[in-house]
């Protein structure tokens, strides 16, 4: 299982953050975020030192866009936690075993 361990960080491209992609066969994935300084520049972020902004996205690494509808969530998501977002990552890998399978495994 892919954790969040697993996604590789560069520097996010005003210069001030973080920022993380990672992809899944059948062509979804998450976009990290964590800006140092959310005002100072032309992006806001809703992060703080310890949480990641995640989007799910649809397409491939060289080519994506941010779904809005998949039944995790209809937006961007806002304040996650490691936690959070493994928990994240493992409901979009189902995405590409059935898309239609939301059968969330308990207690998550």
């Amino acid at each position: 299982m892919i954790t969040f361990k697993d996604i590789e960080f560069r520097q996010h491209p005003d210069g001030e953050g973080s920022h993380g992609l990672i992809f899944f066969p059948g062509g979804y994935g998450l976009s990290l975020i964590r800006i140092k300084h959310p005002y100072s520049t032309r992006y806001s972020s809703y992060t703080d030192d310890k949480t990641w902004e995640v989007a799910i996205l649809k397409g491939t690494k060289d080519q994506w866009e941010i779904c809005y509808d998949t039944e995790i969530t209809n937006d961007v998501l806002a304040y996650q936690t490691e936690e959070d977002i493994n928990k994240i990552i493992k409901h979009v890998q189902r995405l590409y075993n059935d898309e239609n399978n939301w059968d969330y495994i308990s207690g998550d």
